[in-house]
């Protein structure tokens, strides 16, 4: 009865201090705050999974997020309801402080995810081994309306949504290039890099699949995320 009381209790308090910080009675940093929005140059915490599933469909937090990190985008329109894989609250983005090989379509969480992986994961690896910035991200595109591993049947891809992107290498400060396709297997630096670039891209997409995954994904790193979380 004891335990049951106290749990009572603490959920009360928890449930006390909730309503004060969303009333505004109760001021926290931002970064802990649940419903402020999300500052992807602030290291991640344990509230950034959830700040991160509010994007989904919420154009305005969306753009606030956004907006705190380098990334040009644009909005796109939505597509119709009654397309195969119809696009809602999705964006063009078209590069920022690092370049990319193409502009590609992206879900506002896949968007924000990625601007957290650049800065929290991406650069320190690249600082760490190199000791130098990435300038450049290859990619091999986002949106495809497919199913899973282009099947005439099953379940819809996450790219089919604009939720997904293949990361096939990266290009350095000096002109170096590392690819995963030739260099996961590199004992050196380069190979070291990428390893680094896929244990920290686990820490920021839902799911990250690579070499060790399957042969499928033996030239890139599909991120994405989509309701797995899986880190291969």
């Amino acid at each position: 009865m004891r335990g049951s009381t106290l749990f009572l209790v603490l959920l009360l308090i928890c449930a006390g201090v909730a309503i004060s910080v969303w009333r505004g009675w109760l001021e926290v940093p931002n970064r802990w705050n649940p419903w402020a929005p999300l500052d992807v140059r602030q290291q991640p915490n344990l509230l950034t999974t959830y700040k991160l599933w509010r994007l989904q469909d919420d154009p305005t937090l969306c753009d606030q997020a956004l907006q705190t990190s380098t990334l040009r985008y644009g909005h796109q329109a939505d597509s119709a309801p009654d397309a195969r894989c119809p696009l809602t609250n999705t964006l063009r983005i078209q590069g920022g402080d690092v370049a990319l090989s193409s502009s590609f379509l992206s879900s506002c969480p896949l968007a924000v995810a990625y601007a957290l992986f650049d800065i929290h994961a991406l650069q320190p690896a690249a600082q760490a081994v190199f000791g130098q910035r990435v300038t450049q991200v290859d990619h091999l595109g986002s949106f495809a309306c497919r199913n899973v591993y282009n099947r005439t049947e099953g379940r819809l891809s996450q790219h089919a949504s604009a939720n997904a992107l293949d990361i096939a290498g990266f290009r350095l400060a000096d002109g170096r290039r590392v690819s995963v396709l030739k260099d996961w297997n590199d004992d050196g630096d380069d190979g070291k890099f990428l390893r680094l670039v896929r244990d920290g891209a686990c820490k920021h997409f839902n799911t990250v699949l690579g070499p060790d995954y399957n042969a499928a994904h033996r030239n890139h790193f599909h991120v994405d995320m989509g309701h797995w979380r899986v880190c291969r």
